[in-house]
Order: C-alpha cells, then structure tokens, then sequence
C-alpha cells in the first residue's frame, strides 16, 4: 500500500481519518458534509481557471490515470518538458501527483494550485508561516523526485488563490519559533502513516474541532466515549493524551486520581502539562464523570448591565473572502421577550454589497455609545480590522478600536467563559454551552461551515430560502450568545 500526498494531508488533519479511510467499515461512514464537498469543487474550479487562463503553458496529462500518465510524466522529464501538469510520479511506498512539475536548473521542481492562501497567520510585520497540510504535500513530491534523481532541491511553491506563487523553503522552519525543519516535520508523518499502514489501521481517535466535518465523526465519537477517551475533556488534545495516557488512561480514572500526586516541583510528570493545566484538567475531568455537576464560576468576572444590549455575530464567506453577514440581536431593558433582530446583509458577493453590510452595521453597533456589546470570540474584532482597512471610508482604524473598547465590548468567550467558568461539557463552542443551557437553533444542522455552503447557494440561485436559512442562523447565534451571558449571571 502506497503513501500519498492525500494520504498526509489528512494526517495532518486527524491520523485517526487516515487509518479508517483505508480500513474503516465503510457502511459506517457519514456522508460527506455538503461544505466539504463545496471545498472540492470550489479547490478544482480554481485549479481549471488557473490552467485554462494560460498562465502556465503546461504538457497536460490530466486525461490519463494509472501507469500509463506515470509512464507519460517520466517520457516528459527525460526529454526536458519545461512544464507538466497533472502528472503522477512514485518511488517505493510514495506516489503523488503534484498539479505541476516545473523544469529548472538541476532538474524539477512541484507546484501546487490551491484555492486558499499560501501562508497561514502573519500581521503587520509578518506574511505569515507555510500550511503544514499543503507543505507534507509538497514534500513528499520533492521526496520522490530525490529517490529518481530528478530533483532541483528542497524547494516548492504553491499557487494560492491571489494568483501568487509562495515559495517553501523545504529544508528551514516553518516558522520563527519552530526548530523542526518542514522536512523534519514530514519525515514525523511519514512515519506515522507507515506505521497506521503496517500495523492495518490502529490508531487512537482524538476529539477535537476538525471533527465536525469528518465522514467519520459519528463512529470516532462513538468509539471515543466508549473508551472514556481523555480528549472528551475540553482543550486536553492529542498529544497531551498521549503523555497521559500509560499513567491515566480514562477521564473516570482521571477524576479518581489526586493530580498532586503528579507533581515534581514546579512540573508535572507528564511533557508539555504544567501543574495548574493539569489541576484543571482534574477539575473539568470530575465534572464530566458526575452526573449531578453543573456549571460553575471559578474566578469573579464583570458582567455590566446598560439598557441597551447588543449580541453580535457574523458570517464570513473564507472561499470568497468575503464578510456577507452582520447579525446584532438588540435587547433593551433586559427584556428578551421583546428583543429585535438587525441584519446586514451583502445581497451579493461584490465589495460594493460587503462595503454596505460593514458600513451598516458600524452605524448601529456605534449609534449609542452606552449600549454593551457581547460577541463570542476574536474574530469579530479582528474581522472588523480587516474591513476598516480595506473600506477606510466608512471609518477609522481609531473608530474600530473604540467599538471593541473592553469596557463596553465584551468577548463572552475569552474575557468570561475561559477564564471564569467551568462545564461539564466536552468543549466550550456557543453551540455546545447554549445548547447546554437548553437553547435549540432553527436549523438542523447549524455550522458555520453549512451558513458558507448556504451563501453560495443563495450567490448562484438567489433562492429566498436560502437567504432566509441563513438570516434564521445567524439570529440564532446572536440569540445563543445572549442565553449564554444570562445563564453565566445565574450560576453561583
């Protein structure tokens, strides 16, 4: 069984996903989340107006599979081809088909066409870090072109969605903190992978975020509370479950457990967990073992009351780039039963429809400068810089600064939820802590992912439905957030 370049990029993503795809039952498996399958569409779209646009004059061998288009790619290499695309290369257990070979001093180099950004993170003084899913990809390209002797160096690029090559360097860190080498960092996950290939598929599942859009969420989150698996406890991930786990293998043995008992001076025994993290693990740990337990506060936390109340929450095309959604649920009094949904909505995907979403919205966020804000997370400050700068007309990057003033802008999750309070839940989303507190959304499957889905349906049908799906979302967000801040006021 071969090693892919797919096969690594979901590794990075969850190495459970790796072993089931190739083992799993597949009578089991979810069917593939309609966002997910937006993603493939909208990732070969981008790939097909790339290549047809004729920037890149390439030999095409996308109409051919198997041996006969790897045979192709070796003819095309040997005779000097300065541009291949869609070409399949392999050497021992590795196979890969990079979307182009490039002819450069030395020999070839891969190219990948991506329909994302080419870095992730970055700021003022810095264009951010090369993806880790896209640069195992592209590693293992160069791997198989070292082992043919036709390689021209550790050397990649990727071809983002700005039209814009990014190189990767292959043989420096990925980021300024980092000390692995990106190859480092690939030499760890092949390994990985042959080992899931060699021993038929074991591997531990792990929960974590990127569940949410698996094909197999409902069997790994079944097997995982069967196994009482430490990464049912709220931010205790992979890694620190393995440094766990020979010693505490359950969260009921866990809760049992004296985590002092773990202590060696100002450490613990376990790599990477510091004494109070471990504490709360316990802490969070005992909670989910009692079925009794309830929420509580662990530290005091303002939470001011005004007359006016806004709940504040959007939505944001990331294919796109595109802010299509300000939704701001307004409660005055503290009175809920009369409280007023206010939506902005870009009524297509142009700047000028997103400039007047952002622009109403400032207007209403702004209109009453004693009126508290709640919103659940950074995004929205930072969504809210990103618009400033590229609408500056509507207002300033002081304006902006103002609105998210801590004193009367309060982001519920950061500022309240992880530093004062504790559940007995096996995350912190809005989705799971409303839910908990006995809200329900509208729709059946409320996501973020499924409201970007729903927008580009709306973009290429202009169904009022579907307009409507998404206005009933995100008031429902705005609604969540504000039964999230009225249940945290009645715990004790």
């Amino acid at each position: 069984m071969q090693i892919s370049a797919s096969m690594l990029y979901n590794l990075v993503q969850c190495p459970k996903r790796v072993a089931l795809d190739l083992f799993g039952d597949l009578s089991i498996r979810d069917e593939v989340s309609a966002f997910v399958q937006l993603l493939w569409e909208q990732g070969a779209a981008y790939e097909q107006k790339v290549m047809a646009s004729g920037a890149h004059a390439a030999l095409d061998l996308s109409a051919f599979e198997g041996e006969e288009k790897e045979r192709l790619t070796h003819e095309a290499m040997a005779r000097g081809e300065p541009l291949i695309y869609a070409g399949r290369i392999s050497a021992d257990d590795l196979v890969g088909i990079p979307d182009l070979l490039r002819k450069v001093a030395g020999g070839y180099v891969p190219i990948d066409i991506k329909s994302g950004a080419g870095k992730e993170g970055g700021g003022e003084d810095d264009d951010g870090k090369p993806k880790l899913p896209y640069a195992v990809q592209l590693c293992l390209y160069v791997d198989v072109l070292e082992r043919l002797g036709l390689s021209a160096g550790r050397q990649a690029w990727i071809y983002d969605v700005r039209g814009e090559e990014v190189l990767y360097e292959l043989d420096a860190p990925r980021g300024p903190r980092g000390k692995a080498t990106i190859w480092e960092e690939y030499q760890d996950r092949l390994a990985e992978a042959r080992r899931i290939v060699a021993s038929g598929g074991l591997c531990r599942g792990a929960l974590s975020a990127k569940c949410k859009e698996c094909h197999w969420r409902s069997a790994c989150s079944m097997e995982l509370k069967s196994n009482d698996d430490l990464t049912l406890i709220p931010f205790l991930g992979r890694a620190m479950r393995d440094a766990m786990v020979d010693t505490i293998g359950s969260v009921g043995e866990f809760a049992q457990c004296d985590p002092e008992a773990f202590m060696v001076g100002k450490k613990t025994v376990f790599a990477g967990i510091g004494p109070d993290r471990l504490r709360k693990f316990h802490l969070r740990a005992r909670l989910l073992s009692d079925p009794d337990a309830r929420p509580m506060l662990t530290a005091v936390v303002p939470l001011p009351r005004s007359e006016v109340e806004l709940f504040f929450d959007i939505e944001v095309d990331t294919m796109r780039d595109l802010t299509y959604l300000h939704g701001i649920v307004e409660r005055r009094g503290g009175d809920s039963a009369n409280e007023r949904f206010h939506a902005f909505f870009a009524e297509d995907e142009s700047a000028e429809a997103e400039r007047a979403a952002f622009a109403g919205s400032f207007a209403l966020l702004t209109a009453d400068p004693g009126a508290t804000i709640w919103y659940y997370s950074k995004y929205e400050r930072t969504l809210y810089r990103k618009l400033q700068a590229r609408y500056p007309d509507v207002c300033s990057a002081e304006d902006v600064e103002r609105l998210f003033d801590p004193a009367r802008a309060i982001d519920l999750y950061y500022d309240v939820v992880t530093k004062a309070t504790e559940w007995p839940t096996n995350d912190h989303s809005i989705k799971t802590l409303a839910k908990y507190l006995g809200f329900a959304w509208r729709d059946n499957n409320p996501s973020g992912a499924a409201s970007i889905e729903w927008f580009d349906q709306w973009v290429k049908t202009r169904d009022p439905a579907m307009r409507q799906r998404i206005l009933d979302y995100n008031e429902d967000d705005c609604r969540a957030t504000r039964v999230l801040l009225d249940g945290i006021r009645g715990l004790a």
